[in-house]
């Protein structure tokens, strides 16, 4: 992996270790608010390799809070059951009422 690459990662963790408990974000707004407007899918990448990193990745979902990274939890529904223990609502792998429960970086840091 490129050097900037693994920069561009360690920075979306570092974006991703402030979603507040009970919260969730997108893989674009993170993107947005690193400037890489439409790297939402290298966010998801990065996403992918945060196992292991403390990283909440579970608070992260698409644009409209599916549970699109759900498939690389262990278990069935961990990405599901992490959410609903923090006291998000996730109905058919969608958050819902997520207006509530979104995090945007780009206002709150």
């Amino acid at each position: 992996m490129k050097p900037e690459t693994l920069n561009f990662f360690e920075q979306v963790y570092a974006v991703a270790k402030c979603i507040p408990h009970g919260r969730v974000t997108s893989y674009g707004a993170i993107a947005n608010y690193l400037g890489a407007f439409r790297s939402a899918r290298m966010v998801g990448y990065a996403m992918n390799g945060s196992v292991g990193k403390d990283v909440p990745a579970h608070r992260v979902v698409n644009r409209n809070g599916l549970l699109t990274g759900k498939h690389h939890f262990d278990g069935t529904n961990l990405m599901q059951q992490l959410l609903e223990s923090e006291g998000v609502t996730v109905k058919n792998n969608q958050v819902q009422e997520l207006d509530k429960v979104f995090w945007d970086p780009a206002k709150e840091l």
